[in-house]
């Protein structure tokens, strides 16, 4: 089953399965029948105190219809009524809060994807991407995963530490700090779980320049070593 891993503020690692196409459709359900439930009492509401204004008809009934979603994912942290009911929620596929524009492009993509052939599309999308996107996941770089208890993994015991005999290869590495290495792991991380080199490239020049390093080494290679330098050097 396709996962994501969420990095929490204390550096710890939680991998979440992502949420199956079932558990999708039944969070849109819910959602729908919520709204439904809120036309019917909003209707009963106009036809007893006779509001004939159709403008207000419209705005009253049709403005949740149009922006339901939208709303409860900015203001409830990635989750509508249907997904927290499912415990399910919008992530971005590093596992971070999606921004406010990815919230409106998933918004904006939802049209075509629930719309369009009555939401087949989305559906196939779903089950069949590996990373359980529909199209606005796919633009918006997101992803909606099951929030289920998961066991804690520290970066240490993701990154191999070095073990007490362990000889640096780089004594410069001592000259960095905390945020460097994070910035080296979520480079690494970004490469193994996305297949994106760029940003391991880009850290990799940058700190053989910062620390004035000449090696021939394969940037993982240099930057796994870098790390376990490092915490052994950090560690005594």
């Amino acid at each position: 089953m396709q996962s994501i891993r969420v990095r929490t503020t204390q550096n710890v690692f939680i991998q979440y399965p992502v949420a199956s196409v079932g558990d999708r459709i039944l969070a849109y359900i819910i959602d729908r029948l919520i709204l439904v439930f809120y036309s019917v009492a909003v209707s009963a509401l106009f036809i007893n105190l006779e509001v004939e204004i159709y403008w207000v008809w419209l705005m009253v009934l049709g403005t949740p219809w149009l922006i339901y979603n939208l709303a409860f994912e900015i203001f409830m942290n990635g989750q509508s009524p249907g997904k927290r009911t499912l415990n399910i929620k919008v992530v971005r596929l590093d596992g971070t809060s999606p921004t406010l524009g990815g919230y409106l492009l998933r918004w904006i993509f939802s049209f075509v994807d629930f719309y369009f052939l009555g939401g087949v599309i989305a559906v196939i999308l779903v089950a069949a991407g590996g990373r359980g996107q529909r199209l606005g996941d796919m633009v918006a770089g997101t992803s909606v995963i099951k929030q289920v208890e998961q066991k804690e993994v520290t970066a240490q015991e993701i990154f191999v530490m070095a073990d007490a005999a362990y000889q640096p290869v780089f004594a410069q590495a001592i000259a960095l700090n905390e945020k460097d290495i994070d910035l080296i792991q979520q480079a690494l991380e970004v490469n193994r779980d996305l297949g994106n080199a760029q940003p391991m490239l880009a850290v990799t020049e940058k700190v053989k320049s910062q620390l004035g390093i000449q090696s021939d080494l394969p940037p993982v290679k240099l930057l796994y070593t870098l790390i376990k330098d490092f915490n052994h050097l950090t560690s005594r």
